[in-house]
């Protein structure tokens, strides 16, 4: 099962490895080789919500996720995307920047460091409606009572996550986007930066979270009817065709995944250049990373750890909570990427080892149980 799940990540770390010396000698090997630890340690809480979204999808898009997902998470977000930025940032054709990553690797660098406030408040923003949207849910089973339970009440409240959101896009703007460091302009233009790519993260969320929940729902009146009308075509001994609608579910849940995958890798690409600022090393050992996330997911999907853990996904909700908020203070003051690592290993941690504990607890109260029972009955 494992090998099957991830042998492709195993031969991708082969090639990309082999392609790192072949470029960039045993330097190059080093290189590759930590960013793609980084890339997996920071991009594991991504995993743990992307199962959640994708144990809804049937084999077929999981298959998609796992090929064509990862050809837009590999080359999309971590070799495009960095060109993508500077070329916007620099005013710049996609071609001129391509050539000024592999001549002139410094100004490159710095015209993406530039490029960090506004690639923070869209990632920061996206990933901070995630959040809240899941910590204003009422759900049958809480983690954190003491949190949960009042904010779930707050909920019933409409449009509190996006006032909440807006507020606090407000209040960056104001403090971390109006004294961000730059290379020109004026502090009022960055704050400006901040402020629209903050909104477009909102607007970005909004559109996509909310045509993936509107196909959902969809998907499950369709399932409804799909089960009526194959109760009546056993009765009549006809063959009924499958509902086209989960078809377009499943799209725009894929579509849901990518961007979120994309706010995701925001930290990991930014804090690549931290590591090296050569394009060809950053592509390789992220996008060995990327595939050892995707493998993750199906694995945690196949093998149904979210619902023996079911504290899991609370954990990489919190993580992702404090990604978002580390993003965008990062507007302004730099913060390493081991501790915004660390921060979310740590939570994925506590929550599986309390979902470990309500297990030990679960199965001594129904040993219980069964042991008062007299034995005659």
């Amino acid at each position: 099962m494992v090998l099957k799940t991830f042998g492709w990540s195993f031969a991708v770390t082969a090639l990309g490895l082999v392609a790192a010396v072949l470029y960039g000698g045993w330097a190059g090997f080093g290189v590759v080789a930590i960013l793609s630890i980084l890339e997996i340690s920071l991009s594991f809480d991504n995993a743990v919500v992307n199962a959640g979204i994708l144990k809804k999808m049937n084999a077929f898009w999981q298959k998609i996720f796992l090929t064509i997902g990862i050809l837009i998470a590999v080359f999309g977000m971590r070799l495009v995307f960095p060109v993508v930025i500077v070329a916007i940032s620099a005013k710049i054709g996609p071609i001129e920047a391509v050539d000024l990553a592999m001549t002139d690797k410094d100004h490159y660098q710095e015209l993406v460091t530039d490029a960090h406030p506004s690639i923070a408040a869209f990632g920061g923003m996206f990933l901070l409606m995630i959040f809240l949207n899941f910590l204003f849910e009422d759900r049958e089973i809480k983690w954190l009572t003491w949190i949960e339970r009042p904010l779930a009440k707050l909920g019933r409240v409409d449009m509190l996550s996006v006032c909440i959101a807006l507020i606090v896009l407000l209040i960056s703007a104001m403090t971390f986007g109006s004294q961000a460091h730059q290379h020109g302009g004026t502090h009022a233009d960055k704050a400006e930066t901040v402020l629209l790519a903050g909104i477009a993260g909102l607007i970005t969320y909004l559109i996509v979270g909310g045509l993936s929940s509107f196909f959902e729902d969809k998907l499950e009146e369709g399932e409804e009817r799909e089960h009526e009308a194959e109760e009546e075509a056993k009765r009549q001994g006809k063959p009924v065709s499958a509902v086209k609608l989960a078809g377009k579910a499943a799209f725009f849940m894929f579509l849901y995944l990518e961007v979120l995958d994309a706010s995701f890798s925001f930290d990991g690409v930014i804090g690549a250049f931290a590591i090296t600022n050569d394009i060809v090393l950053m592509a390789l050992g992220l996008g060995i990373g990327a595939m050892y996330v995707r493998s993750l997911t199906v694995y945690l999907v196949r093998e149904g750890t979210l619902d023996d853990y079911v504290y899991l996904e609370h954990g990489a909700h919190y993580a992702i909570g404090a990604l978002a908020a580390i993003l965008l203070v990062t507007i302004r003051f730099q913060i390493s990427e081991m501790i915004t690592g660390l921060i979310g290993v740590v939570l994925i941690g506590v929550s599986f080892w309390s979902s470990v504990r309500r297990n030990k607890r679960l199965a001594a109260e129904d040993s219980k149980d069964k042991a008062e029972i007299p034995s005659g009955v």
